[in-house]
């Protein structure tokens, strides 16, 4: 990250200091100094303070991270790129991001991993933590050098967008995925069952006349993948679960010691194959948006523990081709902006959860699984990185095209109202962005004015 030697000194004051890792939740002040926190605990000393922010009646938290996000850089930037993605980030209060190889080039050696930090270094608003691909070229057919990848910094593997479809090379690389001690992340598609798929195999498909996409795609692959976990001891982790068998599927398998983690998205916690009644391709997912029965599995998943951690998947695609007809059309929709709201309106207004269990899927669940726990990250401790996000839990605001920080808008989501957002986000104890009116864009801005946040 571009430095200056000066860091400024801040001090938070009367917030909800609320730490999932330590299981700190009250009202407290937290002084950061010279980019790390430098103490937490009531009626802090302000005279040496460079910048004091008054957090009564929010929630003061580690810094949000999200392990699944496609920044589109190299090959897509007409969809979005480092820069824009990151702005969007910080704009839902993610401090950290983990991005998906799937990227043209794949992210699948370590020069492309490297490419990817530098450009990080240059231009991002927060830190960025690389996925290498598993195969090369996302092909599924070669391995790629998975210890050099680990060593050039890749905090996971997957060839997200598309499953490795064979067992033996999916067993290959969980073995070699394992002596790392890093994780494999699953896309899980069975390909042989989505031929010409566009959306969840149902009574809207039906009636739309399009080609649907059955739930045992799904849950055919996270049950071989179990049975390699098992043999391999390869950590495995679920990507953006949909389907109620899926849920039972990754319960059944932790029952049984298998080292298999879930994540969830905001979509699939909120929205049906409905939202795509009338061919709107804004609700045109991979894996498809499904049932009522299936959301309700999802949530009870995130409630009762078998789903660790709430993810994005966030997915920019340009206008033009979101207005393609339904079939042709890209799958995929924009999460990091709405996140923080979709879910503290799942699982927290509605009283489901609390903020303390909900924020701990957000921040250090997603740094254990990524490693980014051994950085400091995910947790609010004295001489840890000073990564926060303030949160404003009643800021109620509509999302709309002007209120979006990214380079695309692909959301159907828009014109809905929500509550719950991110106000305020520090990385390395730099004020990176800031909201002074919650409900309006024009007051949202960055504040890190030479970019460029550290990669490690």
């Amino acid at each position: 990250m571009k430095t200056n030697n000066h860091h400024e000194s801040v001090l938070i004051i009367g917030g909800r200091v609320i730490d999932p890792a330590s299981g700190l939740d009250r009202t407290a002040d937290l002084a950061i100094r010279d980019g790390r926190i430098a103490a937490i605990g009531p009626d802090l000393d302000r005279s040496d303070a460079d910048r004091v922010i008054d957090a009564a009646e929010r929630v003061v938290c580690p810094g949000l991270i999200d392990p699944h996000v496609h920044l589109r850089e190299p090959g897509g930037e007409h969809k979005e790129t480092i820069e824009t993605g990151t702005r969007a980030a910080v704009a839902g209060g993610f401090t950290s991001v983990c991005c998906m190889p799937n990227t043209t080039p794949a992210l699948d050696t370590p020069e492309m991993l490297g490419f990817i930090r530098q450009r990080a270094a240059e231009t991002g608003h927060c830190r960025v933590y690389p996925v290498a691909a598993a195969t090369r070229g996302r092909q599924g057919e070669a391995m790629v050098e998975i210890g050099l990848c680990h060593e050039a910094g890749a905090v996971a593997f997957s060839d997200d967008g598309d499953v490795i479809q064979a067992a033996g090379m999916m067993k290959a690389v969980m073995s070699a995925v394992a002596e790392t001690g890093s994780v494999f992340m699953q896309h899980c598609q069975d390909t042989t069952l989505t031929q010409g798929s566009v959306m969840h195999a149902g009574s809207v498909a039906m009636r739309l006349g399009l080609t649907g996409w059955p739930r045992e795609a799904e849950e055919i692959i996270i049950e071989r993948d179990a049975r390699l976990s098992r043999a391999t001891g390869c950590r495995y982790h679920v990507q953006h679960l949909s389907s109620g068998g899926s849920v039972e599927i990754v319960r059944r398998a932790q029952a049984d010691g298998i080292a298999i983690t879930a994540e969830a998205s905001p979509h699939h916690l909120t929205l049906t194959h409905e939202a795509c009644d009338g061919f709107d391709t804004s609700a045109k997912m991979n894996p498809p948006l499904r049932e009522q029965s299936d959301v309700d599995a999802v949530i009870e998943g995130v409630l009762d523990g078998t789903i660790t951690i709430l993810a994005t998947d966030h997915a920019p695609h340009a206008p033009e081709e979101k207005a393609a007809p339904f079939a042709d059309a890209p799958f995929g929709i924009i999460g990091l902006e709405t996140a923080l709201s979709i879910y503290a309106e799942v699982l927290v207004h509605s009283g489901r959860m609390d903020w303390p269990a909900m924020l701990a899927l957000m921040t250090i669940n997603p740094a254990r699984l990524c490693g980014l726990d051994r950085l400091g990250l995910g947790s609010l401790r004295e001489a840890g990185p000073a990564d926060v996000t303030i949160i404003d839990p009643d800021a109620e605001w509509v999302v709309s095209t002007d209120q979006l920080a990214g380079r695309s808008t692909n959301t159907p989501y828009l014109g809905r109202t929500v509550r719950g957002r991110a106000v305020t986000a520090l990385v390395s104890g730099r004020v990176v962005m800031e909201r002074e009116n919650p409900a309006k864009q024009a007051e949202f801005s960055l504040r890190n004015t030479e970019r460029g946040v550290l990669t490690s």
